[in-house]
């Protein structure tokens, strides 16, 4: 399989895996009816509508703004396929599709909810003082391993040539 096959591959399964997820966990799971879902006792399931961007920065819900964030998604993903596209790494094009994946994943929710859907919490309590993680969603987790798994290769991987 060629480097940009995979990272295609990376990219669908990502956004199918993300969507069928947040399509499961509220339409048949119906998370917003059960609330917090306690998986194990740093886990828990809860549905939480991210209007904003990457861990609920810039929070509005006003039309013009969520316009702009789709916009400025849907500039980022052409740029990162065309990165994809010339990626000559099996491991960078495939970072790269995850990202996309992911961010496709959700500007889907934006688009079809006016949010982002998350439902993974992990907390941990200490003292008696409950510390929160951001609420999450696998087209989140896929844009970091994405991220980290460029990092890794930009800095550990196979270094380019070297032009003669």
């Amino acid at each position: 399989m060629t480097p940009l096959r995979a990272g295609i591959l990376a990219a669908v399964v990502t956004l199918v895996a993300d969507q069928a997820t947040k399509l499961w966990l509220l339409n048949v799971f119906d998370l917003a009816r059960r609330g917090v879902v306690r998986v194990t006792p740093f886990f828990d399931l809860v549905l939480a509508w991210n209007i904003g961007i990457s861990f609920g920065w810039l929070q509005s819900d006003n039309q013009a703004a969520q316009f702009a964030l789709m916009a400025v998604k849907g500039i980022a993903v052409v740029a990162l396929a065309v990165w994809m596209a010339r990626s000559h790494t099996l491991l960078a094009t495939i970072a790269l599709g995850l990202i996309i994946g992911g961010a496709i994943g959700n500007g889907i929710d934006r688009l079809a909810y006016g949010a982002v859907v998350d439902f993974a919490l992990f907390h941990i309590e200490i003292a008696g003082i409950t510390y929160n993680w951001y609420v999450f969603n696998l087209a989140d987790v896929a844009i970091v391993a994405g991220v980290a798994a460029l990092l890794y290769d930009s800095f550990l991987g196979v270094p380019a040539a070297k032009a003669p």
